[in-house]
């Protein structure tokens, strides 16, 4: 996929229709500085939104492969354009992280694009080994990666919140003592 070129386009048709969108996934976490290689590019976006999105999509000339309540996935017949996923906010957990979403520069100062802060990604990876634990190993080291980044000034109170809504409290621990 050529990122660049992608997101010049996606963002521009974002700001001209007011998507409320971030930046999340492989991607997102490269932006705060954990290596992660990626294919593909991943955003959370209010579901009032997707009509409009799924409209941007379209028009630059992606299909759409699976759409749901909660996630939609579009591929490009051109390779270069790949595949882009939209997980639909609409619960306060991701309404909120819309909120919380920073700014980042990208490109070297060509583009800023809306991205999850790291105790959010925390919490959706959270969310992806609760729904496969198969995921555990990856997205545990993903975690741990963004707690050493993030230093002293994790918000460990949202991260907590992550862990009681998903009944992970254990994990919560563990990653705990793990920064110790």
């Amino acid at each position: 996929m050529e990122f660049k070129a992608v997101l010049s386009q996606l963002l521009a048709a974002f700001r001209e229709h007011n998507i409320r969108y971030a930046l999340m996934g492989g991607f997102a976490m490269g932006l705060w500085g954990g290596a992660r290689s990626t294919v593909d590019l991943d955003f959370l976006v209010s579901r009032e939104d997707i009509e409009k999105v799924d409209a941007i999509m379209r028009g630059l000339g992606y299909e759409c492969r699976y759409k749901s309540d909660n996630v939609s996935q579009y591929v490009s017949p051109l390779r270069v354009f790949g595949e882009i996923d939209f997980l639909h906010a609409f619960r306060e957990a991701s309404m909120e992280m819309l909120g919380r979403a920073e700014e980042k520069i990208i490109f070297g100062g060509e583009l800023a694009v809306r991205t999850l802060i790291p105790e959010d990604l925390i919490g959706l990876k959270l969310q992806a080994i609760r729904n496969n634990p198969k995921r555990r190993e990856t997205d545990m080291a993903d975690i741990k990666v963004l707690l050493l980044l993030r230093g002293d000034s994790v918000d460990w109170p949202l991260i907590e919140r992550y862990c009681e809504l998903l009944d992970m409290r254990v994990v919560c621990e563990e990653l705990k003592r793990s920064g110790e």
